[in-house]
């Protein structure tokens, strides 16, 4: 595996900046995080080495990651640190390190389409195992405050009739499809949180994510636009595995970052709050921006071109923005720049 460059520096910059006061509460404090290893993962690490540098906050964390040493490879930056310490381990039944960790966020369990597809059993069992033990270890680590990573799965089918989720839609996936198996998982998740919140002081904060653009986004994955930019990177023409008329919306990395660490320290324990960009736009016209943003004269190349009709996966944060005070910072022309630049970097 190869080192990947560290995160541009006036991400991590903007981060700091929109969070330096929710830090004084972390200050000399411990972190446990799941999922490190990660795209949403290395935000979260280089923001908080970024931030405990800067603000001196003598803070730590623990990694748990399956593969120490594969990480070692991907960002040599970041296992060299010594505020920061990798422990290995499944999050199914990983052996609970000793002490007290202030602060856990989980953000294991990718959304993995193929996992889900050809084995939803092990995605639902991952999910739900994992959360089990995440709960294990909180009582044992005297935690103060949990987010868990949710997913706007757990909404099941966006109706047609509604352009933005908000997050009292009481909808849910289809308990009879096995290609629930993901958002169903999530959903049981969220309700072991809310049950074992009876019995426990820790405050369990909930983010539920929608889709994001940035550094370290899979470009071999299911997510449309790390295949698309993938595809102008190399000078192929983007391929639409449909209609392009499903509606999406992509948020930026460091804004998640900031989103994610705000949620963690300011929101209200079991109140859950969606995170992603309400400025939706079809599949087509995200190939289309992605090419003129690479000014490469490719062409998108659309696999279906009857529509089955549209969809919509787009997020109501009007919650975030009412409660937290938090906004999109960068737009997705912007966005998409940035990780272009950066992929490029990285491929050099």
């Amino acid at each position: 595996m190869k080192a990947y460059p560290p995160l541009p520096a006036e991400d991590l910059e903007s981060i700091l900046t929109h969070t330096a006061e929710l830090w004084e509460e972390a200050r000399g404090k411990s972190f446990f995080i799941t999922g490190g290893t990660g795209f949403f993962g290395m935000w979260l690490l280089e923001s908080f080495a970024h931030c405990n540098d800067a603000l001196a906050l003598s803070a730590k964390a623990t990694v748990l990651t399956r593969d120490p040493a594969a990480f070692a490879q991907k960002a040599p930056h970041l296992c060299s640190r010594s505020d920061i310490d990798f422990i290995q381990g499944d999050i199914t039944d990983f052996s609970f390190p000793s002490g007290t960790f202030h602060y856990v966020i989980h953000a294991a369990t990718e959304a993995s389409a193929k996992l889900n597809e050809e084995d939803p059993g092990q995605m639902l069992h991952t999910i739900v195992a994992g959360m089990k033990r995440m709960l294990q270890f909180v009582d044992q680590a005297s935690t103060e405050k949990f987010l868990f990573t949710s997913s706007g799965a757990v909404y099941g089918k966006q109706p047609s009739n509604l352009t933005h989720i908000p997050e009292d839609f009481l909808g849910a996936p289809d308990p009879l499809s096995a290609s629930s198996a993901y958002g169903e998982g999530k959903r049981l998740a969220e309700l072991m949180l809310a049950i074992h919140a009876k019995q426990s002081p820790c405050q369990f904060k909930i983010a539920r994510c929608f889709a994001f653009v940035g550094p370290h986004l899979p470009l071999d994955s299911h997510f449309a636009i790390g295949n698309f930019l993938r595809d102008a990177m190399a000078g192929q023409p983007i391929r639409i595995n449909g209609d392009g008329s499903p509606r999406r919306s992509y948020l930026y990395a460091s804004d998640l970052a900031i989103w994610l660490w705000t949620i963690l320290f300011k929101a209200p324990s079991l109140k859950a709050y969606n995170v992603g960009s309400e400025a939706d736009l079809s599949i087509a016209d995200l190939a289309t921006l992605i090419l003129g943003n690479a000014r490469s004269n490719d062409k998108i190349l659309i696999e279906h071109s009857i529509s089955s009709g549209s969809s919509h996966y787009v997020p109501c944060v009007q919650r975030a923005f009412d409660d937290l005070h938090l906004s999109m910072k960068i737009n997705l022309e912007h966005a998409i720049s940035k990780t272009q630049r950066w992929l490029h970097s990285s491929a050099l």
